[in-house]
Order: structure tokens, then sequence, then C-alpha cells
């Protein structure tokens, strides 16, 4: 099978490669993934012919609407393909070793920041939030070095796996379902009359 380009609005262990890899699987698409971080590099790759299509997230039923997503699709033409619903579940991510009593901060994108609200201000009222262009980069960039090492991020189960994060606690997301709607997009094809 022909490998199909697909941009993801993340980075490798975001959500929006495990939509992807949701709807490779339920088309028949064998992936190559081109993880380009955000709404406005999804966009980019599908228009400027880098990716065949373009995956990322629009509305969150606990966040509302991703207002990333919609300043990005202002700004290129694309066409709808397909949506995709993913129950997100949002974790506690540290590097091995750092406790819950050692965190100055927790580090995300701003709609995984809305949808623990609640549990943070519960469990963590004192500690500063810190927003991220996207979760699983925020993984990475703790592990990396780039964001201290007190640092906690809330990101995928998967980005613990990934980079060599420890879990220290699962689905603190507010609701449960926490449904988030991405869209899949493909180069723009003016209709003929």
């Amino acid at each position: 099978m022909k490998k199909t380009t697909l941009a993801v609005a993340g980075d490798q262990g975001s959500f929006s490669e495990e939509a992807g890899l949701m709807y490779a699987g339920r088309v028949g698409m064998d992936p190559e993934m081109v993880f380009a971080i955000d709404m406005e590099g999804t966009l980019s790759a599908v228009e400027n012919g880098k990716a065949e299509f373009g995956i990322f997230p629009v509305v969150n039923s606990r966040g509302g609407l991703v207002q990333t997503a919609f300043e990005a699709m202002g700004n290129h033409l694309f066409t709808l393909v397909d949506e995709v619903w993913l129950d997100v579940h949002q974790c506690l991510l540290t590097l091995p070793g750092v406790g819950k009593s050692d965190i100055t901060e927790i580090v995300s994108h701003p709609q995984a920041l809305s949808q623990c609200e609640r549990h943070l201000a519960k469990e963590f009222p004192n500690i500063k939030l810190r927003e991220w262009e996207d979760t699983a980069k925020a993984a990475k960039d703790l592990a990396v070095g780039i964001l201290p090492k007190t640092a906690a991020v809330i990101a995928p189960a998967r980005s613990a796996a990934i980079y060599g994060l420890t879990i220290l606690e699962k689905a603190i997301q507010d609701y449960k379902p926490n449904l988030t709607t991405f869209i899949v997009v493909a180069h723009h094809v003016p209709k003929t009359h």
C-alpha cells in the first residue's frame, strides 16, 4: 500500500496524531505522519502540497471552539473531507522521580488546561499554569530539558511512553466523556460548474 502523507496539529504522541491514526484505520490509509505542531502548520502543509491530508481539533465538549483552529482556517484554502470524534483522556506527566509536591508549574496547550480547570484548581491551587503550543510538544520539551525539571505537563498517556515520562495522574479532565471533534482536510480543489 502506498503511504499517504497526513499532517497532524501536534507532535508525536499528540491527540491529533491519535485522531489521525484512528481516521487512517477507518479509511484503510497507510499514513506517513507530518508533525506540523499547530493548525497553521497543518493547513500550510496541505495547501503547499507537503501533505495530502491534514487533521486538527476544532471543538471540545468542555473547552468549546478551538480558537486557533478557526484563526488558521481563515488563512487557508482547503476542502473538508471528514470528521473524527475522540474521547480525550488528559494525563499529568512528570520526569521520573518528580512527585506531586515537587511540581512548580503545569504546562500544556490552552485547551488541555481548560479541560482540566476544576481538577487543577482543587489539586494544585497555587501552581503556575503555563500555555504551550501542543500537549505532546510540552511532554517532549520537558523530556529534553527545555522546560524546568520541576514542571509537569498535561498530555496524552502515549506521550509518557514516547518521551520517557511518568504518569502521575490519569484522566484528570473535568468531564467524562471529554469529546473533541477533529476535522480531516485536503488540498482545495475549485468546483467546476
